[in-house]
């Protein structure tokens, strides 16, 4: 596939029909700069495209933010929608980090008064909040405890005194999604999960602390509770190693389920399964429960979070308030308008982030005029983005958005040409305070692995399915 071959909408947006290829039944639309298109170009993202558009069941089209890049057989920041009940669910088309996910806490603690603290700050953090390959949660919990936290979530997490109500109202979903099943989840994936809630992780999870550095919405700031000049905090992570083990299992299992069923695809990582099937609903009653895991993680980092702030700024209000906590890597059943009706369907969004407009059912009452907020990180050194999503987003994206930056180096060559010292120099030197586990895991998520994140925000506000509140600016970061 070369940019000669698609076919241009706008200068951000694309489309590759579906005469392109004999087998798909959809085409894919893409949002994306040139200049951004010649760094897909790179990778195979736009071939495993035009794979997810043969995916039984499709509506609409295919999506790719222009974040994406490859991922595991469908692109990582790539938005699918199936027709409920009789579409295909596909594992691979939601990921193996199920529930990842960034969650915005805000602070009335401005940095001018509060710089000479972020050492203490950053070291509590790494102290409270545990990070690592492997490493071990806040608490472990019983397998008969996990099955309560697969099933409720955040609202565990409320119930055993971890959370506020605001908390969950202010988390996408309640925190909490229906039709989540523990019995059809492996005992490997819960014997992996009962030590590490309440734990970051690795790769490219982190805790960054930021200053609101430039504020595009004063309105939307104010009702988010952002100022320019204060503190806030982004927790980057999602179910660990449970989630990881599910998708594992069902991409295992789904092998000998598209024979069953006679699904044709041309890549085996798309195994899928009819939704009205029992395998389909078994992954189905397996993903809501790692997706509720990830709500749970993401919650008791915030209680930890809030623990540690609490012990920095000992004489001052340092209650993080929660802005909001948005789903990566989800499979989630929603009514969208196609083809001019209202139709079920579950979307798929790999890498990419809901992003529901003004006046949409589910969104707390204070953003229902402004759009649902997403979060776009960056990547330690670089800025991270406060958006909302948009009434554009909804008719013309399943109300979806880009979610990062989107890697252009892969892990292994960032390792090469980046030294984990080094990197902590030159960022310390920028006043970002780093912690971390691994110098080599440092390097694979170096800035310089990524695209240029403010290219890729400036692409989906011109093409109008998110708008801009607020950017920030890191001063310290915790990773694994």
């Amino acid at each position: 596939m070369n940019i000669e071959n698609l076919i241009q909408i706008s200068d951000c947006e694309w489309e590759i029909p579906t005469d392109t290829r004999s087998d798909m039944r959809v085409p894919v639309r893409l949002f994306a700069t040139q200049a951004l298109l010649e760094q897909i170009m790179n990778d195979k993202s736009l071939d495993q495209a035009m794979n997810a558009a043969t995916l039984p069941g499709l509506v609409g089209h295919v999506i790719v933010m222009p974040d994406m890049h490859q991922g595991y057989g469908f692109p990582i920041g790539g938005v699918a929608a199936t027709e409920f009940p009789h579409g295909v669910v596909s594992p691979g088309a939601i990921g193996y980090d199920i529930n990842c996910g960034v969650r915005l806490l805000a602070s009335n603690i401005e940095f001018a008064s509060a710089h000479k603290e972020m050492n203490t700050l950053a070291t509590l953090l790494n102290t409270y909040c545990p990070s690592g390959v492997g490493k071990e949660g806040s608490l472990t919990v019983t397998v008969r405890e996990l099955d309560h936290v697969l099933q409720d979530g955040s609202r565990w997490a409320m119930k055993n005194g971890y959370a506020v109500e605001d908390d969950l109202s202010r988390t996408e979903e309640g925190g909490c999604l229906d039709g989540a099943n523990p019995d059809k989840v492996s005992e490997r994936a819960k014997t992996r999960g009962r030590e590490q809630i309440g734990s970051l992780g690795a790769g490219n999870h982190f805790i960054e602390v930021d200053v609101v550095d430039e504020i595009f919405d004063q309105n939307a700031a104010n009702v988010m509770g952002l100022h320019k000049g204060y503190l806030t905090v982004q927790i980057h992570c999602g179910s660990r190693g449970f989630g990881h083990q599910v998708c594992t299992d069902y991409v295992q299992q789904f092998q000998s389920v598209v024979r069953k069923y006679g699904i044709e695809l041309p890549d085996r990582e798309l195994v899928c399964a009819p939704m009205d099937t029992p395998e389909g609903q078994s992954y189905l009653g397996a993903m809501r429960a790692a997706a509720n895991f990830a709500f749970a993680n993401r919650q008791l980092l915030a209680h930890s979070a809030r623990r540690a702030f609490g012990e920095t700024f000992k004489s001052r209000d340092a209650h993080l308030h929660q802005v909001y906590d948005i789903c990566h890597n989800m499979g989630k059943l929603e009514i969208h308008e196609v083809d001019g009706r209202r139709t079920k369907v579950c979307v798929h969004r790999k890498g990419a982030t809901r992003a529901f407009g003004p006046g949409t059912p589910g969104l707390p009452p204070e953003y229902q005029t402004i759009g649902q907020p997403v979060i776009i990180p960056g990547s330690m050194g670089t800025a991270s983005w406060v958006l909302v999503g948009t009434e554009d987003s909804m008719k013309r994206s399943f109300g979806s958005s880009c979610h990062g930056a989107g890697r252009v180096m892969s892990r292994a060559k960032a390792k090469h040409e980046v030294r984990g010292d080094a990197l902590i120099t030159e960022l310390e030197e920028r006043g970002i305070h780093i912690r971390t586990g691994s110098l080599s895991g440092l390097a694979e998520e170096a800035p310089t692995a990524y695209k240029d994140v403010d290219m890729v925000v400036e692409t989906v506000s011109r093409a109008g399915i998110a708008r801009r509140v607020a950017r920030l600016k890191p001063v310290a970061v915790i990773k694994g």
